[in-house]
């Protein structure tokens, strides 16, 4: 697709701008790959979905898809990303207890490629926890979200801010942060999070 200037600021607008662009009624391998190329070009390659993460944003859109070549390329797409099935999914934190979560099974992979000497691995790691780290923090800036949730979204920031920072002390931070008098007054029924 020729060079665009898109109006999405967000990588879901981008997606569905791209696709009225393409102005077709069903979607397929070519038109995912129209959309993918777009969102790799504007947020770079850590930011590109898997097809069939793109076609279900799609088809919410009222897109009908042809689903034949969606499976062929998202299995063709899954066998070629070996790092796929341990991201799958690892990135949760609706709630304090999916946060901390995330972040162990983050610091497990990181310590499992580093033993291996991985660096493509730990640089997935520590982009995934950037990844976390900017999206709550999104939502904590975003006016239209409910104050409660602003604050619980600006809280899991600094978690992974301090993952970020330091892996190797965030369990026992997070146990000190978890028992904190500001912890337990700020978010009293979450006071049992992360244990």
């Amino acid at each position: 697709m020729a060079q665009k200037e898109w109006q999405a600021r967000t990588k879901r607008e981008l997606m569905i701008e791209v696709w009225e662009h393409l102005d077709c009624e069903s979607v397929g391998a070519k038109e995912l790959e129209a959309v993918r190329a777009a969102v790799r070009e504007r947020f770079g390659e850590g930011a590109v979905e898997s097809p069939a993460r793109v076609a279900r944003v799609l088809a919410d859109e009222g897109a009908e898809l042809r689903h034949a070549e969606v499976l062929e390329m998202d299995a063709r797409w899954r066998t070629q990303d070996p790092y796929e099935a341990a991201f799958r999914n690892v990135l949760k934190f609706s709630t304090f207890e999916e946060a901390a979560a995330s972040i162990r099974r983050l610091d497990n992979l990181r310590k499992q490629f580093r033993r291996k000497g991985d660096k493509e691995g730990l640089r997935r790691v520590q982009e995934t926890v950037l990844k976390g780290k900017q999206r709550a923090q999104m939502i904590a800036r975003n006016q239209s979200v409910n104050e409660r949730k602003r604050a619980e979204k600006a809280e899991m920031a600094e978690w992974f801010t301090v993952w970020l920072n330091q892996p190797e002390i965030f369990e026992d931070w997070l146990s000190l942060r978890l028992a904190s008098k500001d912890f337990r007054a700020r978010f009293t029924e979450a006071g049992e999070a992360g244990s």
